[in-house]
């Protein structure tokens, strides 16, 4: 069973998709987030939950303290579900101090040529047959969204390589949790690139 390991929805249970998705098992999320806050970067945070499925990761986010929380879906039927853990996470927030969360049923790539939004938090865990050609061009699309000081998080099957960061982001560092990496992203600013 999927559920929010911690916050003011701590032990909630989500929903998740039949087929088609790869929830974050809870102990690899409870690691990431342990990770989060010791960088104290999750509490008022605009955050950016790419390839969401049941949405446990900004969810979870949002449980724990993130101002803006945006789930992105395009399975028709895992965004549904979406809505549905979305709406049990509200019911537990508190009333004044409630959490926005918004999810949107679209494409990863086309979300991100189309917002206008910054985001301080950004977690990407795509299938892991998602081609890293295809996982090149998201984050290459979401580093102009970042905030100076923000984090990305990607989560992939501990087989595939490193992504390709491109121009942008660098690499701040690896965790291995069985079967599965998760990197961590830092922007780099313009100054620090390379001349053209």
């Amino acid at each position: 069973m999927t559920r929010i390991v911690a916050g003011f929805a701590g032990s909630l249970p989500l929903a998740v998709p039949k087929t088609g998705t790869r929830p974050t098992s809870d102990r690899v999320r409870e690691a990431i987030f342990s990770a989060l806050d010791a960088r104290d970067i999750v509490r008022g945070a605009r955050v950016l939950d790419l390839y969401a499925g049941s949405g446990a990761l900004g969810l979870e986010a949002a449980s724990r303290g993130a101002r803006i929380v945006t789930l992105v879906e395009n399975s028709f039927g895992a965004a549904q579900l979406c809505r549905k853990n979305t709406d049990a996470v509200l019911r537990a927030a508190p009333k004044k101090d409630t959490p926005k969360i918004k999810v949107t049923s679209q494409a990863v790539q086309s979300f991100l040529a189309a917002t206008g939004e910054g985001f301080d938090l950004v977690f990407l865990d795509p299938p892991y047959d998602l081609p890293e050609i295809e996982l090149g061009h998201n984050l290459a699309a979401l580093a102009p969204l970042l905030d100076e000081d923000a984090l990305v998080v990607v989560e992939r099957s501990s087989r595939s390589p490193e992504p390709t960061w491109g121009p942008g982001l660098e690499s701040d560092r690896r965790k291995d949790y069985g079967d599965t990496t998760v990197w961590y992203a830092v922007p780099v600013s313009a100054q620090d690139l390379p001349p053209a």
